[in-house]
């Protein structure tokens, strides 16, 4: 089944950056418009390409059976943890890791959060916690760019962009 998936993946990445260099020879050589009719016809390819299997997993599914198995009775806990789990959908992580790997990074950023010791359950899960730290780390890293962006300096860059035209 993994294999399958991964098969999937790497088909639709190689329409996908057949689509994106065929596209962007088309636009910077011949400044083509593309009609909606175009549009239409590379989406069919890429469901051609997919086999029109569209079925998609969330974190959200192994959630509450991962909560429930840690033992995790802490409201503020599980709310952090569906906070943490709705902001990973504005990064590229569903598209790289399996869902359940991101469900429990998110419960792990949640237990240090909130000082909360499941180190135990971790390690009855056996699996390699390197790589749930890493994406951890990712979404923290995501967490710490946007920290940056401030609602100051957001106004300011509409306003400059308002008066320019």
């Amino acid at each position: 089944m993994s294999n399958l998936i991964d098969q999937r993946k790497c088909l639709s990445l190689l329409v996908f950056q057949h689509i994106k260099v065929r596209q962007s020879s088309l636009v910077f050589i011949l400044k083509i418009r593309y009609e909606i009719k175009d549009i239409l016809e590379m989406e069919m390819k890429i469901l051609e390409a997919l086999n029109f299997y569209l079925v998609v997993f969330h974190p959200y599914r192994s959630l509450p059976e991962f909560s429930q198995d840690s033992e995790i009775y802490d409201t503020s806990m599980t709310h952090l943890t569906w906070g943490l789990v709705n902001d990973t959908y504005r990064m590229d992580l569903i598209l790289i890791h399996p869902p359940f790997l991101i469900t429990l990074a998110c419960i792990y950023i949640a237990s240090v959060h909130k000082e909360k010791d499941i180190r135990t359950w971790f390690e009855e899960l056996f699996l390699d916690m390197n790589i749930v730290k890493n994406i951890a780390m990712e979404i923290l890293d995501f967490y710490e760019n946007h920290r940056l962006f401030t609602e100051e300096r957001v106004h300011a860059a509409f306003n400059k962009l308002a008066t320019n035209p």
